[in-house]
C-alpha cells in the first residue's frame, strides 16, 4: 500500500471515529499480505479487530463507573474452600440468563465467606457481556436518597439506582434500618420490578427482613417483588477473611 493510500485512510478512520484503525493500518496490511488474504478476509480482519477494540473500550468505561470495590472474576473464587456451595449454580447465574430476563439474585450468609466476590464477579461478566452496572451499598444508597429527597431531588437521584441493567446491592442486614429509609429501598425495589435485574447480599435470612427494615408489612412488600424473579443462593461455610487471619497469626507464633 502507498503511502498517500495510507494517509488518506488514516485520515478518513479518524474522520469516523476509528482511532484505532487509523493507528493499525499499516499492520493490518502486513497481515494481510502475509496471509495473502482476499478483499473479505481482509475487511473481515479490519471490523472483527475495530469492534473487538470498541467491546473493550467500552466495557473499561462501564467498569469505570459501575463503582465496583474490585474488579474480581469468578475464576479467582475459591470453590474448594465452600465445599457446600454448588460451583454449578454460580455458574449459571454467570450466563446472565437471570440479567437477559430482567430477574434477580440473591447471595446469602454470614461475613467473610464470598458473597460480595461472587456479585462483583456477576457484574464484571454482565459489564463484558454490555449490561450497564452499578454497585453501592444499602446503607450508601440509603443516606444518598435520604439526602436527595431532604434538597428536594429524591427523583432524580432515583435514577441512579434504575438505570443501570443490573444494581448491585450490597449488605442488606448490617444496620437497621428505620421505616422511611425501608420506604426509598421499597421505592427502589418497586421500580425496577421487571425492568432491570438486582444482585445483592446479605447476612441476614428472609424471615429476618422484618427486623432489617422496621416494618413486617413493607418487608413482606419488599421481599414480594424482589423474590418473584429471582435466583437464592446461600453461601454458608467459613469466612475467608478469618482464615487469612488465622493464617497470619500462624505465622506469627512460628516466628515467635
Amino acid at each position: 500500500m502507498s503511502e498517500l493510500v495510507s494517509t488518506r485512510i488514516r485520515n478518513t478512520a479518524g474522520k469516523l471515529g476509528l482511532p484505532h484503525l487509523a493507528e493499525t493500518i499499516n499492520e493490518y496490511t502486513r497481515r494481510a499480505d502475509e496471509g495473502k488474504m482476499g478483499y473479505l478476509d481482509f475487511l473481515d480482519l479490519v471490523l472483527s479487530e475495530e469492534l473487538a477494540v470498541r467491546d473493550d473500550r467500552r466495557f473499561r468505561q462501564g467498569l469505570r463507573l459501575s463503582r465496583l470495590p474490585h474488579h474480581k472474576t469468578l475464576d479467582e473464587y475459591d470453590f474448594s474452600f465452600q465445599p457446600d456451595l454448588d460451583p454449578r449454580k454460580v455458574k449459571d447465574l454467570a450466563t446472565l440468563s437471570f440479567v437477559d430476563g430482567k430477574s434477580n439474585a440473591a447471595l446469602l450468609g454470614p461475613p467473610g465467606v464470598g458473597k460480595t466476590h461472587i456479585a462483583v464477579a456477576l457484574a464484571v461478566a454482565a459489564c463484558r457481556a454490555g449490561y450497564s452496572i452499578y454497585f453501592t451499598s444499602l446503607d450508601d444508597m440509603v443516606r444518598n436518597l435520604k439526602a436527595a429527597e431532604a434538597a428536594g431531588r429524591l427523583t432524580n437521584k432515583l435514577g441512579t439506582y434504575l438505570r443501570p441493567s443490573v444494581l448491585v446491592v450490597d449488605e442488606v442486614g448490617y444496620q437497621p434500618l428505620e421505616r422511611a429509609e425501608a420506604n426509598l429501598v421499597f421505592q427502589v425495589i418497586s421500580k425496577r420490578y421487571e425492568k432491570g435485574s438486582i444482585i445483592l447480599t446479605s447476612n441476614k435470612t428472609f424471615s429476618e427482613w422484618g427486623q432489617v427494615f422496621g416494618d413486617e408489612v413493607l418487608a413482606t412488600a419488599i421481599l414480594d417483588r424482589l423474590l418473584h424473579h429471582c435466583e437464592v443462593i446461600s453461601v454458608n461455610g467459613p469466612s475467608y477473611r478469618l482464615k487469612n487471619r488465622l493464617k497470619a497469626i500462624e505465622r506469627d507464633n512460628d516466628v515467635a
